[in-house]
């Protein structure tokens, strides 16, 4: 009987042990080509719990697992994800896991799919350090596309994100202008421009136009977040525009990629780019020539630009990297037009001494660190020194023809810095995963802003000619910003999850200088000169909120809706510049509102894709200028706050691989289809001024669509796109007829089309493109200074062909 007991005892503590026996999964991720051990690499089980990471060595460990079925899940920068299944049963396992490189840098918390190969996908949920859940997102992969990188054609690069404004006055893309949804497009200062996550235009705050462009050749991909973004990168209404510059490659330790193209009017473009990694180090470099004579003549311009990036890893957890861009260009403006002069010939010019001067120069140090798979912050500290000139003829009737007197000469210093810092946790609540957000941002501004008489002649001269008498403006616009945001999403199930959020601002501008009134006689000789001294400043400081929703009933669908809160304060343009034909309102105030989407979302398919979302943006004191006669009878133009302005629409983008759809077993073809259609509404509310509620905001055309065709291969691709956007007004008091001034007025309806072909053999590539294939007559753009003043017209039909050899 003693026996019998002992013997049930002893099987079953046996049986016990067997139930509560823990298991390890251990194991090394490789990379596949190189053979070489992966740091950093994410390792999931299950959708996230637990997670760990791979040491120097590449080596993980998992321990004390139960028995069970398990998916192991990988997520390394540079490098494809995969899934594998593991059955944990009466042994430890170790695993050996081989990853392909990928072009493409994901960097999500779970991936389940490769991206797609249209060339356009959307930020996940949590990506480089930031939350996109139940925001309206768009990621353009520059590589997949089919289009005219070397000239950063913007209507081809950007044809997939619904809704967007272009102007295209600038043939070879030395300036990015785009606007939607209402936005004055002016050198994109109405969304917050970001090269790797660090500002880079002339002063985010006081002065935020883009004068500089990354080249779409370098860039790995662009990033672009709509209104809701203002709790994360700034108050903007746009939202954030994110060139994610190419990656080094991680396996190799040099690739060296040369391009050059030759197109219409004189076309050049030289790009050449190298990259490599070396244990812990690794690089990504290139240097860009660019030159044209131009569409119309007296539009010349010669280019240069480079960028290094250099990244060392000390260790799994702990990486720093350091970015220097520089660029310079000189630019020949052929002056604006006139509606007449515009129907008569849009190559005519009757400006040969207009000219523009950019030098940029971006400084950017990144330290990354991941405390452990659910701890992770970084640092960016960022920089910029700069200065944009320009010089020329400019009087308020376009038609007038040179009279060879002193020129309109501005200058523009920029010196500026900041720093901003992140912290994004992911933890658990039970076993519904949540993500916290947390950041602080300080921003130092400095514009000096001078503008005077030039000299006569017709070069380059940027030299003011007169200090004492001849300056007519002289400012100094030093800004401090500093934020603090947060966000967090919360998963209440597998398929629901809200996302709300907060920012602090505070804010504090001064103009600091004085703005002078210059008289001369009919011989050009200054008979009188009154400077008057001027100092403002302006502090202020509020709390944006905003919330998000997400809604995923299948694998690859989402509803997602947000509202959000938005502020653009005044810029220095808005508070002193000296134009013959504008009038600053000295009473002028922040504008405020607020930005809601609501959508429908596919999410990863490699067969279709669409996004279909209605918005409504609501703007208070919205800037902006209205036509009037002064008091001898001259049309002038006062910049103020125009009112409340509503704008509401729908955008849709909707694309499918039709080969794909009805041969499911074809993999090596594709025929793409896409569609790009906005539908918008806009109307003035309320105003002070007369005659303004009830007309049309500028800069809205009801109708913006662009749609097209891409077919082919791993070898070759062809592309045909079309565009089209209907009729849209300047100015608030929607004045049809541009004058003699023509800076305001109708943008007529304009329809584009563009067709182009690559062909990929072992090391070499050939690209050849057509842009305006009708050979369109039409303008995108009323220029009110430079390099107007009027209407600017966009190029006709061109040319233009690459060859790519990569080593």
């Amino acid at each position: 009987m003693i026996q019998s007991k002992v013997f049930n005892t002893v099987v079953f503590c046996l049986v016990g042990f067997g139930l509560m026996a823990q298991y390890n999964i251990s194991g090394k991720i490789h990379a596949r080509k190189a053979g070489i051990p992966i740091s950093g690499c994410q390792i999931f089980l299950n959708q996230g719990n637990p997670m760990t990471q791979s040491n120097e060595k590449g080596e993980f460990q998992f321990k004390n697992l139960p028995k069970g079925s398990f998916v192991l899940h990988t997520l390394a920068p540079n490098f494809q994800s995969i899934q594998q299944a593991i059955s944990l049963q009466i042994k430890d396992i170790t695993v050996d896991i081989y990853l392909d490189s990928l072009n493409v840098t994901l960097n999500e918390v779970v991936v389940t799919q490769k991206q797609t190969d249209f060339g356009f996908t959307r930020m996940r949920a949590v990506e480089s350090m930031g939350i996109y859940e139940g925001k309206k997102t768009e990621v353009i992969l520059p590589e997949q596309l089919v289009a005219n990188l070397a000239t950063n054609n913007a209507r081809q690069v950007f044809s997939r994100v619904a809704g967007l404004n272009i102007w295209e006055n600038d043939g070879a893309g030395l300036q990015l202008s785009i606007g939607g949804r209402g936005l004055d497009p002016n050198r994109t200062s109405n969304f917050n421009v970001r090269q790797n996550g660090y500002d880079i235009s002339a002063d985010a705050l006081g002065y935020p136009e883009s004068y500089y462009t990354p080249p779409i050749e370098a860039v790995g991909r662009i990033q672009i977040v709509r209104g809701a973004a203002s709790l994360q990168y700034g108050t903007q209404f746009g939202g954030l525009i994110n060139f994610v510059m190419k990656k080094p490659v991680q396996d190799k330790k040099l690739e060296l990629v040369a391009r050059q193209s030759a197109g219409s009017f004189g076309f050049y473009n030289a790009f050449t780019s190298v990259s490599g990694t070396q244990n812990k180090l690794s690089y990504y470099t290139f240097f860009q020539y660019k030159r044209a004579d131009g569409w119309r003549a007296n539009s010349d311009f010669e280019s240069y630009n480079f960028y290094a990036d250099v990244d060392y890893r000390f260790s799994d957890k702990t990486s720093i990297g350091i970015d220097i861009t520089h660029m310079n260009y000189l630019a020949h403006q052929p002056g604006g037009l006139t509606d007449a002069m515009f129907a008569e010939n849009p190559r005519q010019t009757n400006r040969e001494r207009n000219w523009f001067k950019v030098n940029w120069n971006l400084w950017a140090v990144h330290v990354d660190h991941k405390f452990n798979a659910q701890n992770e912050v970084n640092l960016r500290l960022f920089g910029l020194s700069a200065y944009r000139k320009s010089i020329g003829f400019r009087p308020n009737r376009v038609a007038s023809i040179d009279d060879n007197s002193e020129r309109d000469l501005i200058t523009g210093d920029f010196s500026n810095w900041g720093a901003e810092a992140r912290y994004l946790k992911r933890y658990f609540i039970g076993n519904k995963l949540i993500v916290f957000l947390a950041g602080s941002r300080f921003y130092h501004g400095f514009n000096h802003s001078i503008q005077g008489l030039g000299s006569k002649g017709k070069s380059a001269d940027f030299d003011f000619i007169n200090t004492k008498e001849g300056i007519a403006n002289d400012y100094k616009f030093p800004n401090n910003n500093t934020s603090l945001f947060f966000e967090n999403i919360f998963y209440l199930s597998d398929k629901f999850s809200i996302t709300p959020g907060l920012r602090w601002e505070y804010i504090h501008t001064r103009a600091d200088g004085f703005y002078g009134n210059i008289q001369f006689d009919l011989a050009g000789n200054i008979i009188s000169a009154t400077r008057t001294n001027e100092s403002r400043t302006n502090e202020r400081s509020f709390v944006l909120g905003g919330v998000g929703f997400s809604y995923k009933p299948k694998a690859h669908l989402e509803a997602y809706s947000n509202v959000s809160q938005n502020y653009r304060s005044i810029t220095f343009s808005d508070m002193r510049i000296a134009n013959p034909s504008s009038v600053i309102d000295p009473d002028m105030k922040d504008e405020k509102g607020y930005s809601v989407d609501l959508g429908l979302r596919t999410y990863e398919t490699t067969i279709y894709n669409f996004d279909i979302s209605a918005f409504y943006l609501n703007y208070n004191n919205r800037i902006g200028e209205v036509q009037f006669y002064d008091a001898s009878n001259r049309v002038l133009r006062r910049r103020s706050n125009i009112g409340q302005a509503v704008i509401m629409g729908i955008e849709s983008y909707g694309e499918v691989d039709v080969l794909r759809w009805a041969l499911p077993e074809e993999q090596e073809s594709s025929a793409v289809i896409f569609a790009n259609l906005a539908f918008i509404q806009s109307e003035y509310k309320a105003s002070q001024i007369a005659g303004i509620v009830g007309k049309q905001v500028e800069f809205v055309p009801n109708i913006n669509m662009k749609t097209g065709l891409r077919i082919g291969n791993k070898k070759w691709k062809a592309s045909f796109q079309y565009t089209y956007l209907s009729d849209q007004f300047t100015e608030a008091t929607n004045a049809r007829d541009g004058g003699v001034s023509a800076v305001v007025g109708l943008i007529p309806a304009y329809n584009i089309m563009d067709a182009g072909i690559s062909y990929q053999f072992s090391r070499f590539k050939i690209e050849g493109n057509i842009n305006n294939l009708a050979n369109s007559m039409y303008f995108t753009r009323r220029a009110t200074g430079y390099p107007g003043p009027g209407i600017l017209p966009s190029d006709g039909r061109s040319f233009y062909l690459t060859v790519q050899a990569k080593f």
